[in-house]
């Protein structure tokens, strides 16, 4: 944990340490009603002295909670958790893995989560391997938990994460103070953000319990012209606002006249006596800020926090404990109507949240991509920013930001430019000024984001086919994932950039519609459309005239077949040149009508070579279609390795020992006049 991400977290991990101490009191009844006896188990009964440090922890005076725990002979579990848990707040890492690694080396009633925090603590002080060895063990114990299953699906990614791929260069700001100073937002052409420098009411300095420096505060401060993004001098922001407590993160619509900002509550009647965070609203109107309104989600029984306007200040984002998440902090959307109401809100889901905590959301509205911090997501140690495409309310792949913009460290609230040029993010690494320090970011390579492939499944006549099944395959052939087309018969997929892939549809009483799509196009959208035939009506022409015998299909001189690539089904560019006459053939005759059949050569299994023969078929039915009137005039399909052209036939489950050149011959689509 970290001494200045703001009270919610402390919140959420005091409640966690209740449940866990209400948990361990009952297994240590239930030894204690069966017999068991150790001279290891740890004490069940409270001395005067631990419940003198549950009181100051409590109130997040962790200097003396230490105190009063370390003067104790013996601790609870819960008490040796509250301990770690002090020692990690006030920086002191080595004690904290120290009481950690006692905890699990005893063996004795030990959570699951104490491999987690275990592990947190190693992370920070970069002890890797370790840290992997308890996430293995926290893994094994809870599968099923989502920070476990990010870290089995991500932990090959370390040590490209950890290394600098030149994506971003930092710059530490000369506008830091000894003060915590963090999460800069945007407002006009100037920057807000919080700090917990000294301010006097009434000859008296308010400190925090926690950290015992001053509550935060917002402050503006101007940007320097030129490269670096440095901040001038700052100066309070509008002293009409700040309370007597917390004020801050902030956050602003583009055009500066309406601001949600976090305040944590000054009074508390709730039962647990915890004061919580809430957000509240202000405008810009006559020249000043009007009194803050609360935010109609704001309750004393959970937090609510680090607000996220989007620029016309009608959707927000924002962190939450409240009941029905994942666990932990977990991030939300809300919108308001044109009278000003907010609405319910949505918790983003599993693709976002964690049990862990998620929080400072920022979404980048031009480019659409929301960018948080998370400490239940795999990263470098503490909290790390991530970012994840959005497409309404669903969310692509969740991507680790990597080194340097995160480090072992604290790493947290990211804000960028629509440009994806420049940016701020905050840090409490080595070599600040003291505590957090903001740093600016320029983006020199383009962030991996994924893209987005969407289309509408259609009949022969263009109309939409609804409810039918898309899915969409990588290069070998493996279900990425599959959606039902809504009543418009549009669907959409995220899909990692500069990629392959063959979209499928199916449904009853059509043929399976296959095309090709790739993503390598600059483009955040990539469109591709899927055509389901009839059943009955599928290659008209061709059916009556075989079932009547009146005509034959015709291989047709003038177009010549055009081959492929072992296991490929791109285009290539001698197919191309072939593919241009016969666009050419078809656009002066517009009556001529071709059927095309596309073939593998006999390396692979049938069923695999008949999926791949129909990615060719479709690869090549694409490329005509687009450039010719009447587009059903073409059509086909694979037969994958039903038709060689010579004797490279596989037997028995063994390859032929053809050469190159005449399994080459067999990679092929063949074209055929219909009428």
């Amino acid at each position: 944990m970290k001494k200045s991400v703001l009270p919610l977290i402390l919140f959420l991990g005091f409640c966690i340490t209740i449940s866990a101490q209400q948990q361990e009191n009952k297994e240590d009844r239930d030894n204690k009603d069966s017999g068991e006896s150790s001279s290891e188990t740890l004490t069940t009964e409270k001395s005067r002295k631990e419940e003198a440090g549950d009181k100051s922890f409590f109130i997040y005076d962790f200097d003396k909670a230490i105190r009063e725990y370390v003067r104790a002979k013996e601790l609870t579990l819960s008490g040796q958790r509250n301990l770690a848990e002090s020692y990690m707040n006030v920086g002191d890492h080595l004690k904290a893995e120290e009481i950690y690694s006692e905890l699990i080396n005893n063996q004795l009633n030990v959570h699951p989560e104490d491999y987690y925090n275990y592990a947190s603590i190693l992370k920070y002080q970069g002890k890797y391997t370790r840290a992997f060895e308890m996430m293995d063990r926290f893994s094994e114990l809870n599968p099923k938990d989502l920070r476990a299953k990010d870290y089995l699906e991500k932990r090959h990614l370390f040590e490209s994460l950890s290394m600098d791929d030149g994506t971003f260069t930092m710059n530490h700001l000369n506008m830091n103070s000894s003060s915590d100073d963090y999460a800069a937002s945007y407002f006009g052409d100037k920057i807000v953000y919080v700090s917990n420098k000294p301010v006097f009411y009434k000859l008296i300095a308010r400190n925090f319990n926690w950290t015992g420096k001053p509550f935060w505060n917002m402050y503006v401060s101007e940007v320097e012209e030129g490269e670096g993004g440095e901040l001038k001098k700052p100066s309070s922001f509008n002293r009409g606002i700040r309370s007597k407590y917390h004020d801050g993160p902030v956050s602003f619509s583009r055009d500066g006249t309406f601001m949600a900002f976090t305040r944590n509550t000054i009074d508390d009647e709730s039962e647990d006596n915890v004061v919580e965070l809430q957000i509240f609203f202000s405008s810009f109107e006559d020249d000043q800020w009007t009194e803050a309104v609360p935010f109609k989600l704001n309750d004393k029984g959970y937090s609510v926090g680090h607000p996220s306007l989007t620029p016309d200040g009608n959707t927000m984002y924002f962190a939450s404990n409240m009941p029905g998440g994942f666990g932990g902090s977990d991030l939300y959307m809300v919108t308001r109507s044109d009278n000003g109401d907010w609405g319910p809100a949505e918790n983003l889901g599993a693709k976002i949240n964690t049990e862990g905590d998620e929080l400072f959301p920022f979404f980048e509205s031009t480019n659409q991509i929301l960018f948080f911090s998370s400490d239940g997501r795999f990263g470098l140690g503490g909290l790390d920013v991530f970012y994840s495409a959005a497409h309404g309310s669903d969310f692509g792949e969740v991507k680790n930001a990597g080194y340097p913009l995160n480090t072992q460290y604290d790493d947290f609230a990211m804000i960028v430019d629509s440009r994806l040029d420049n940016g701020y993010v905050s840090s409490n690494r080595p070599g600040g000024s003291g505590g957090d320090d903001i740093y600016s970011f320029q983006l020199l390579k383009n962030l991996k984001i994924d893209k987005r492939i969407q289309g509408m499944a259609m009949d022969k006549d263009g109309n939409p086919v609804p409810e039918a099944l898309v899915s969409l395959h990588d290069n070998n052939d493996q279900v990425i994932d599959s959606v039902t087309t809504d009543d418009h018969g549009t669907f959409g997929f995220f899909a990692d950039a500069d990629e392959d892939f063959m979209l499928t549809a199916e449904k009853k009483e059509y043929k399976d519609g296959n095309t090709a799509v790739n993503t390598f196009s600059k483009n955040r959208i990539v469109k591709a459309d899927i055509t389901l035939l009839d059943v009955e009506t599928e290659s008209p022409e061709l059916a009556d005239a075989e079932e009547d015998g009146k005509v034959d299909m015709v291989k047709s001189g003038d177009m010549n077949t055009i081959y492929f690539d072992f296991d490929k089904y791109n285009i290539r560019a001698d197919a191309q040149i072939e593919l241009n006459k016969i666009v050419r053939m078809m656009n002066e005759n517009p009556d001529l009508v071709v059927e095309i059949h596309s073939h593998t050569d006999s390396r692979g299994s049938e069923s695999y070579n008949m999926k791949l023969s129909d990615r060719r078929a479709n690869a090549t039915l694409n490329y005509v279609k687009s450039k010719i009137e009447n587009p059903e005039r073409i059509y086909g399909k694979g037969y994958g390795q039903t038709k060689l052209v010579n004797d490279c036939i596989r037997e028995g489950g063994k390859a032929s020992d053809c050469s190159e050149k005449q399994h080459q011959a067999n990679r092929r689509t063949e074209f055929f006049i219909v009428r």
